[in-house]
């Protein structure tokens, strides 16, 4: 009866979590501050106390484990009840004695807070925003001293915590965000720190049940396409532009565009993208499209988009009219490095006359030579704009080897060329492991696999050389990410289970196939301030790594389904094994990753845990896998197929998490 009372619970606070994403999304509605929520969770965690004190167990890394959830929980309590929360609005030269609760009564501080200045930090070259610093003066009984709070730089002052939040239109005054919370925040991270120990004890613990699924006798049994078919268009005559010699010189020309210094090939590459859904059209390459756009517009205006639409019209005409060629640098006395397109407004205190001049002549006499069809006047043109640019950009432009990083990685269509690959493969290896398991045929298959995971590799490493950040910022980096993993941990794995070579081709290729038929946008730019921390790159790769295992599981679970109902009884047997063993490193990793997650948002936002639609995902995700692996108490998932339906189904609270919250519900982790 109190199993019975305890799963109804644990599913009916599954249920609301769910139905509450959806009900704040559709009508604002908010369930999670309401207090019938908080007594929900106060009951799920008094039946399971006592039932988990009933079954009477005494493995002591189960307790730990299990007792981390209850000091979570009862560290959620305390914040809820005793932290403080509210905002501090700071002008230059200005004192402050309180700040402004939610409500918007005034709460007095302990000490006092002086803005002494802030300022914006920007990236060499651009106006993308590399950081906001608030330079204060902070006065106690204990005397005056000055603090620095920046983006993931928090100042601590008897118990409040302060954060850089926001600022003011004229750049002058800051917004800081003020956080009190001494009784919450230490219960969690022991929570925390408990939960950690737990999730790691449970994969090493000589008696614990994933030790053994790897001692399985199943597991040492069980041993467990590269054409494509490519099709060629009809050609047709292209329309005029100049010589690949020529565009190649105009592509290597630097230009300031989506707030970061980069080749003028990548503005090309998008733009062209952006226009035909590809990086080529017909014969032509980027630079050659984006060029016959600039000089033959007329011979060009009849060629059909991908899709008629604003963006797309207004793509053209922002080129034509020169207002996205900010190819030309001045850096002023001051060491302020601006560049300029050739229609803006040039201040001529800041320019001279010279320069100016250069800017505002300089594509019409590359037009004449374009229109004379004199590439080698219009090439030496190319040359000395290069040149001009090295001469006059200061500091803000990218070093040779990060340029020419980009150069090649705009050249290589990853993503397209790898999905390809590995689908073929995919479902060629599924055949040779039904039909033909010859040795000769997996040797084959781990050398293709290897160099698609080099490919891969290369993709990421130019990727984060162009940026300079681990390239996990966006949906289109992180379904690369999953697809590195999955490859990763196939060839780690596969010596010993030979059906992960299918697994690791199909999966990684649906990863890549997403990314390419999706429409991500793969632009390079700057990250915000606030992603800039190790431990967001942490939170974000340990989740990864958990949604690539959890992914196995999945495949093992589709595979499993249908050896079940074909009488293949031992493979079923083998895939439940098989998946096992990817899931209590997948629970492990994922936990890791929530609440590594949650320890960031608390250093950068001042909140560890804000009931966003995807942390609660994520943790629906954990509670429902989580459910899986009490064998003991459910037996029914001791059976292979119910095991296998399971986890399968259990694959749409990922997709949930991922594309659901991306693409339908929204907020603060949606980058769509």
């Amino acid at each position: 009866m109190l199993k019975k009372i305890l799963v109804i619970l644990y599913l009916v606070v599954v249920v609301v979590m769910a139905a509450a994403t959806f009900a704040e999304h559709l009508y604002g509605m908010n369930f999670y501050a309401e207090w019938w929520f908080t007594a929900l969770w106060a009951l799920l965690a008094a039946v399971a106390v006592v039932y988990f004190l009933s079954r009477r167990i005494r493995r002591l890394s189960v307790v730990v484990l299990h007792f981390s959830f209850l000091v979570i929980l009862l560290g959620a309590l305390l914040t809820h009840l005793t932290a403080s929360q509210g905002i501090l609005h700071l002008r230059p030269n200005e004192t402050a004695l309180s700040y402004v609760l939610a409500d918007g009564t005034l709460r007095p501080l302990p000490f006092s807070v002086k803005l002494d200045t802030f300022i914006v930090v920007c990236h060499p070259g651009t106006t993308a925003a590399a950081d906001y610093e608030s330079h204060l003066r902070i006065t106690t009984a204990d005397g005056e001293r000055s603090e620095t709070v920046s983006m993931n730089n928090i100042c601590s002052v008897q118990g409040f915590r302060l954060y850089q939040s926001g600022y003011d239109d004229d750049g002058r005054g800051s917004v800081l965000a003020v956080n009190s919370d001494p009784w919450g925040i230490p219960v969690t991270y022991t929570g925390y720190a408990l939960l950690f120990i737990g999730l790691l004890w449970m994969l090493v613990d000589p008696k614990g049940q994933y030790r053994q699924v790897l001692r399985s006798p199943l597991l040492r049994r069980g041993t467990l396409v590269l054409a494509f078919l490519l099709g060629v268009g009809e050609l047709s005559a292209a329309p005029r532009t100049i010589p690949q010699e020529t565009a190649d010189k105009l592509g290597q020309l630097n230009i300031l565009y989506n707030d970061r210094i980069c080749p003028l090939q990548t503005y090309a590459t998008d733009f062209t993208k952006k226009l035909f859904g590809k990086t080529h059209y017909e014969e032509l390459t980027a630079e050659q499209v984006l060029a016959g756009y600039l000089f033959f517009a007329d011979d060009w205006s009849g060629v059909p988009l991908k899709k008629q639409s604003d963006d797309r019209k207004w793509a053209i005409y922002e080129l034509q009219h020169g207002f996205s060629l900010k190819v030309f640098p001045y850096t002023s006395q001051h060491g302020v490095t601006r560049w300029y397109a050739p229609v803006e407004e040039i201040d001529s205190l800041v320019v001279p006359a010279e320069n100016r001049l250069l800017m505002t002549s300089y594509f019409d006499l590359l037009y004449s030579a374009v229109d004379a069809d004199n590439y080698a006047m219009a090439n030496e043109y190319l040359d000395r704009l290069k040149d001009y640019q090295h001469n006059n950009a200061g500091s803000s432009i990218p070093s040779d080897f990060r340029l020419k990083s980009e150069r090649i990685y705009n050249t290589i269509p990853f993503a397209t060329i790898l999905f390809m690959v590995c689908l073929t493969m995919g479902f060629l290896s599924f055949f040779i492991f039904l039909f033909w398991p010859k040795k000769w045929a997996f040797r084959l298959q781990f050398g293709v696999l290897l160099l698609s995971f080099l490919a891969l590799t290369t993709c990421e490493a130019l990727r984060w050389i162009v940026s300079g950040n681990i390239p996990m910022s966006n949906g289109y980096e992180t379904m690369l990410l999953m697809a590195w993993l999955v490859q990763l941990l196939t060839l780690c794995m596969q010596h010993r289970f030979r059906i992960l070579l299918t697994f690791g081709f199909l999966l990684s290729g649906f990863f890549l196939l997403v990314s390419h038929i999706s429409q991500m946008d793969p632009q390079i730019g700057h990250l915000m301030p606030v992603l800039r921390s190790p431990l967001l790159t942490l939170h974000v790769s340990i989740i990864m790594t958990a949604f690539a295992l959890l992914s196995l599981t999945f495949i093992c679970g589709l595979t499993g389904i249908a050896f079940h109902f074909t009488k293949r009884k031992e493979q079923t047997d083998v895939l439940a094994t098989l998946s096992r063993v990817f899931l209590y490193p997948a629970l492990t990793t994922l936990g890791f990753g929530i609440f590594i997650g949650a320890i960031w948002a608390n250093v950068s936002w001042g909140t560890y845990w804000s009931w966003d639609p995807k942390e609660v995902w994520a943790l629906i995700t954990f509670m429902v896998y989580a459910v899986v692996v009490h064998t003991q108490s459910f037996r029914a998932f001791q059976r292979p197929l119910t095991y296998h339906i399971y986890v399968t189904l259990c694959f749409l609270t990922i997709l949930m998490t991922y594309f659901g919250v991306n693409y339908f519900l929204g907020g603060m982790h949606s980058y769509a």
